[in-house]
């Protein structure tokens, strides 16, 4: 089903998307647990040929992004489906503050000689055109990870580039709702479905989304030759999430713009990180370029590494959990992590969910008050 065909908004394409309209067939696409299937038809053998389970979900990311789209086992398989494309030699254009496992492929693939790395401000528009030039891959993820700025993809996506350059963006902060880079002049739209299209912590998957038919070929081709398919079950409950991630994205940004507020306030926080904050250092360009500021939040403990551990571990109501993008509230001490040294030692990143953002608050304020050293 065509979502431009039948005029839709992208939250009823979100419940529509992905389902027979012929009668007698279930309302839902059901779960299909099949490796392979009787020859004679289209299908065969499921890693070259996928399985309804999986095309309901490419059927919905794809008709939300509208384009063609593919699932993957996971975000990072989904990326590096995107590398795998670049010849030896190819230059690659890389954000300074972006996923660690992307930073980590990337590093990977330089020492082996694959390619070289230029590293970049999400927010220099002026560098990232320059690179655009002479790169094969500009890989860019806005809102960056884990301090939220938004890169102009407007400008970006629009710059001369290299002939068969891939322009790559990790949509997965801002969502099909929030942005749309495939309409900005993207190559390919990546999502990583555990976040928010999944949106209840069950699942690992990932979806990459192109216009160009010769790209979602080679695409196809690595995740069939690599074995990056998804599970069906994992397919399954993608789709049964995207069918509410408007609603559950809207009520999270609700509570995040006010929590970043309160946090601004807050004697035991030096600073917030909030696109929606009109002291965000790119908070002009996420008025510009989305049209929603997300429900990612990071902010500085007042006390460094020993006051935010203290925050993590005083949390009630909020987890002291990775990843993001679901009904649950989480957060993390990202410095904590391998790979993320480099930032703020008391960098707190808060994932908002849909719980009653009173609530919300009341932990977080109790959290920080009790990390007073």
């Amino acid at each position: 089903m065509d979502r431009s065909k039948r005029n839709l908004k992208p939250a009823s394409w979100l419940v529509a998307g992905g389902r027979s309209a012929l009668a007698g067939d279930p309302l839902n696409v059901p779960l299909v647990p099949a490796s392979n299937f009787n020859l004679g038809a289209e299908r065969g053998y499921a890693r070259g040929d996928a399985t309804p389970t999986w095309e309901a979900l490419e059927d919905v990311v794809g008709g939300l992004e509208t384009g063609n789209a593919l699932a993957f086992a996971s975000g990072m398989a989904a990326i590096a489906a995107v590398f795998d494309q670049l010849s030896s030699g190819a230059k690659v254009a890389l954000p300074d503050d972006c996923y660690q496992g992307v930073a980590g492929l990337a590093a990977a693939g330089e020492a082996k000689g694959r390619w070289s790395v230029q590293r970049l401000a999400a927010e220099d528009t002026s560098g990232w055109v320059s690179a655009c030039a002479s790169a094969d891959l500009i890989w860019l993820e806005s809102p960056s990870n884990p301090l939220l700025a938004v890169a102009d993809l407007v400008t970006i996506c629009a710059a001369p580039r290299n002939r068969n350059a891939i322009v790559a963006v990790d949509n997965t902060f801002a969502t099909p709702i929030n942005q749309r880079p495939l309409d900005l002049g993207a190559t390919v739209s990546i999502q990583s479905a555990t976040k928010f299209i999944g949106g209840h912590s069950d699942l690992l998957a990932g979806v990459a989304t192109t216009r160009d038919e010769t790209f979602l070929k080679a695409l196809s081709e690595s995740r069939e030759l690599s074995g990056a398919t998804p599970g069906a079950l994992e397919c399954f409950l993608a789709v049964r999430g995207a069918r509410t991630l408007s609603v559950r994205l809207e009520r999270a940004q609700q509570n995040a713009g006010s929590l970043a507020r309160k946090l601004q306030a807050h004697p035991r926080v030096t600073k917030v990180r909030y696109p929606g904050l009109a002291t965000h250092p790119t908070h002009s360009v996420a008025k510009r370029v989305l049209d929603g500021y997300g429900s990612l939040i990071s902010f500085d403990v007042a006390g460094g590494a020993v006051a935010a551990d203290a925050v993590c571990r005083s949390i009630q109501l909020i987890h002291h959990a990775t990843s993001l993008g679901a009904v649950e509230s989480t957060l993390e001490r990202r410095a904590a992590i391998p790979g993320q040294e480099h930032l703020p030692a008391g960098l707190v990143r808060l994932s908002v969910g849909i719980e009653d953002a009173d609530d919300l608050w009341s932990d977080l304020d109790n959290a920080l008050r009790s990390s007073r050293s």
